[in-house]
């Protein structure tokens, strides 16, 4: 029988991402992401529903998104269910996941705040990036 494990979700992160390492070196990085549903009910009342989803990001992907994403951004993420099964207390636990496979910043860069260590949103600096051109007295002209 044919399986197919595939995820696609947009929201918001619910706090900064927690960025790790393995033993053996693989960088980690650990998040969640909140989207919103908005329904009428049967009665005409709108309602809201939040869904939370915890994110695992693995090697350079999770170096990216633990450098350039903070509280709030939103965020596109592909990826695969994982389920996570353990023993505490000799009960047995479980907690399905997503394991981050592509992810796609959104949102304005001039929008995301820098981090702490002097990062920005994108690797190109503000120098390399064209200027905006300003208005002036010419405006009819369009140049090309």
């Amino acid at each position: 029988m044919a399986s197919f494990n595939k995820v696609l979700l947009i929201g918001n992160l619910t706090r900064d991402p927690e960025v790790r390492a393995t033993p053996k070196g693989t960088t980690v990085c650990s998040f969640s992401l909140a989207m919103n549903r908005r329904y009428k009910t049967e009665s005409g009342e709108d309602r809201d529903e939040t869904t939370f989803v915890d994110i695992e990001a693995y090697g350079k992907q999770a170096e990216l998104i633990g450098k350039y994403v903070t509280k709030g951004r939103p965020l596109m993420v592909e990826g695969r269910l994982k389920l996570d099964t353990w023993e505490k207390n000799g009960e047995k636990r479980s907690r399905l996941k997503v394991v981050t496979e592509n992810f796609q910043f959104m949102g304005s860069r001039e929008d995301a705040p820098a981090r702490e260590e002097g990062g920005s949103y994108d690797d190109v600096s503000p120098q390399k990036r064209a200027a905006k051109p300003s208005a002036s007295a010419d405006d009819d002209e369009v140049p090309f």
